[in-house]
């Protein structure tokens, strides 16, 4: 079995920053990287209980916006495998529960390690959202390295 390592992003300056430590750490033990970033599930907005007529074509634009920013953010895992000589795939998931799609995906693609930043959220939000490594940190199975 091949070593592989999930590297989940959320696009934020923590996650670009140990972006580095996760390829060399990766290309020393000669594993591949799986990029993962997570977005919302699309909720149909209800209007005094009736679908509003509008909800297929408000779907495809919010699809459209979260498929663009993935694509942007998991460039830059993809730029930086390619620069260090990793294997590295790349995929987005689709929950609005961040914490299960990590573990879920690193369960599902047989990842041994989970490598993400420290936080990505910052001051009042981190303390109303709650850390997503927090998260996993407390719910997988898996070794997670955390990086600073």
């Amino acid at each position: 079995m091949g070593k592989k390592i999930l590297l989940p992003t959320d696009g934020s300056d923590s996650s670009r920053n140990a972006m580095g430590q996760a390829m060399a750490f990766a290309k020393a033990l000669k594993a591949s990287v799986i990029g993962l970033h997570v977005v919302p599930a699309f909720h149909m907005p209800r209007d005094e209980g009736n679908l509003i007529r509008t909800s297929t074509m408000l779907k495809e634009r919010v699809d459209e916006v979260h498929t663009a920013r993935a694509k942007q953010v998991l460039a830059v895992i993809e730029a930086s495998a390619k620069d260090a000589g990793v294997e590295c795939q790349c995929m987005v998931g689709i929950n609005d529960t961040i914490y299960e799609e990590i573990i879920g995906t690193a369960e599902k693609q047989g990842c041994d390690l989970i490598m993400m930043a420290s936080h990505g959220h910052t001051g009042l939000t981190a303390v109303l959202l709650g850390s997503e490594t927090a998260k996993v940190l407390t719910h997988t199975r898996l070794p997670v390295l955390v990086l600073h």
